[in-house]
């Protein structure tokens, strides 16, 4: 079984440059804390999921989950800053955009929830005030915001913050020589921490050693959620797969993500053989990118299947070099995630009596300087929030 922190690397002969690096991010945190930099608080339910590492840490699964939970109630929005695409400024989706127009990630959220408001904005704030104040979403009610936690323009009324169970945060180190964003302390601005990508065979034990290891503040509510694998889809055509019938198979596995070992140690047991094409994160596959996948797959062994990720379907789907076969054979993998030691319930209580406690109103957005704080973890500093940390 693999540890937690089992996928970190440090290279120490750039811990120099990890210092001068951490000391301007401590500044621009001052700067926030000091209120020389302002936060805007909005009226209306924003829930930020993010990480303070580089890095894959299942955020889009977990906003996923949040849209799930909150759509029956409200009307949601999620908000990103689309990340790789070639258009500027706002963008809200559509059912014709594109990874290319909106970022792969946004365009496999719109495809699975087309009820759902998906807007990118490389400046929050901005995008937040197009979602409350265009016609065309002027009906929203809750905004998740994906990938925020560093994001400090925008103060959140919940704070969600991810770290990777093989990458926990407490074992890294700060960019360039680990690949923590900020120094650990920034975990104390989270309201929630979730343990991501978690052994489901933990035991009692391990839980607890790591909540002692994790040091959160009482405020912080810690979870541990794991991941699922659902049916596997044809991105082509409508065929699917169970994870029982891929057994038979060869499989090629085509990712560009940030952290494919997870997708990696979780499929090979499933198959009869695994191959692998792996890119960076958010990878833009070229023709000659697709050359390459079109001969590993045409040299394999049959029965043979291509597995790839919802999200680099999103960047797939459009491409026009994609053999034939490769067509007929290219399975996306759906994943989604559960809590464990029957943490869900606490979870979506959490969340759905802030946006039940705090629904929009007409007032306009607040800046940090309206409401001076000499300490921003207490709920009476914090207009418009949910006042969980003293519960």
């Amino acid at each position: 079984m693999r540890t937690e922190g089992d996928f970190i690397h440090i290279n120490h002969w750039l811990t120099p440059l990890s210092w001068l690096y951490g000391l301007g991010v401590r500044l621009r945190n001052r700067l926030f804390d000091w209120g020389i930099l302002h936060a805007k608080e909005y009226d209306i339910p924003v829930i930020s999921v993010g990480n303070i590492t580089v890095g894959g840490s299942g955020k889009t699964p977990h906003v996923e989950y949040l849209v799930r939970l909150l759509a029956p109630f409200t009307q949601v929005a999620v908000l990103s800053r689309g990340y790789k695409r070639k258009s500027k400024g706002y963008v809200l989706a559509s059912a014709q955009s594109t990874a290319t127009d909106i970022g792969d990630e946004p365009h496999q959220m719109k495809q699975k929830f087309p009820d759902t408001y998906v807007a990118v904005d490389s400046k929050r704030t901005r995008g937040i005030e197009h979602l409350m104040h265009d016609s065309a979403t002027q009906d929203v009610g809750a905004i998740l915001l994906d990938d925020a936690f560093q994001h400090r323009y925008v103060k959140p009324g919940i704070n969600i913050l991810l770290v990777d169970y093989h990458r926990l945060i407490i074992y890294d180190k700060l960019l360039p020589a680990g690949r923590l964003r900020e120094p650990l302390m920034g975990k104390k601005r989270a309201d929630i921490v979730i343990v991501t990508k978690s052994p489901k065979d933990l035991k009692p034990m391990e839980f607890r050693v790591l909540r002692k290891a994790m040091d959160l503040f009482p405020y912080q509510h810690l979870f541990f959620t794991t991941i699922n694998y659902d049916n596997l889809k044809a991105l082509f055509h409508t065929h699917t797969l169970s994870l029982q019938a891929i057994s038979r198979h060869h499989a090629l596995v085509l990712s560009g993500i940030a952290s494919p070992q997870q997708l990696l140690s979780d499929i090979t047991p499933l198959c009869k053989s695994v191959t692998t094409a792996t890119f960076a994160d958010h990878h833009a596959f070229t023709a000659q990118d697709i050359a390459k996948v079109n001969s590993q797959f045409e040299a394999m062994p049959s029965p043979k299947i291509i597995i790839t990720t919802e999200k680099d379907a999103a960047r797939l789907v459009n491409n026009p070099h994609l053999s034939n076969e490769v067509k007929q054979n290219l399975y996306t993998l759906p994943v989604h995630i559960s809590f464990m030691q029957n943490q869900g319930e606490e979870f979506n209580q959490i969340i759905l009596n802030y946006v039940r406690k705090n629904p929009r109103n007409s007032s306009m957005a607040q800046t940090k300087d309206d409401n001076p704080s000499t300490n921003s973890h207490h709920p009476g500093n914090r207009p418009g929030t949910i006042s969980f940390r003293d519960n």
